[in-house]
């Protein structure tokens, strides 16, 4: 292989993660409801976090909303909560196996860096609890 060859393979492996960055991150958000009220139950569209919510003081959850985009690095996508409220995502920082993003919630003074690796979600508060119940977001970026 001559040097310009290798250089310009050696150029493309090194572009590629900021190739990544410059068309956005896929990320999956769903909003879900948690419940200290009546028994115990789990959404089937939520028993994939089951492992995380447990940890919780929630008895009940449900799956409120489900929603796929394509963030953009430095460009604020806003989501509306169930609620009314927006709850707005800021894509900081994209690496090869990471993602920082910036949560925020302005009607509850919510503010947040998250990072989150390749294969992870956070699940996230995003409203206080109101009668018992709470709104809670399980981000997961590349899904």
């Amino acid at each position: 292989m001559n040097r310009f060859a290798l250089a310009v393979l050696c150029g493309t492996l090194l572009a590629s993660p900021g190739a990544a960055l410059a068309d956005g991150v896929p990320v999956r958000v769903r909003v879900l409801e948690g419940s200290r009220q009546g028994p115990a139950q789990m959404d089937p569209a939520v028993s994939d976090l089951q492992s995380q919510l447990s940890l919780l003081a929630y008895r009940r959850w449900r799956q409120v909303q489900d929603d796929h985009r394509q963030l953009e690095p430095g460009k604020t996508a806003t989501f509306t909560l169930p609620n009314g409220n927006p709850l707005e995502l800021t894509v900081l920082e994209a690496k090869k196996d990471s993602v920082t993003l910036q949560l925020r919630v302005p009607s509850h003074q919510i503010s947040s860096r998250l990072k989150i690796s390749k294969e992870q979600r956070i699940v996230y508060q995003v409203a206080p609890e109101k009668n018992g119940a709470a709104l809670f977001v399980s981000i997961r970026p590349w899904q």
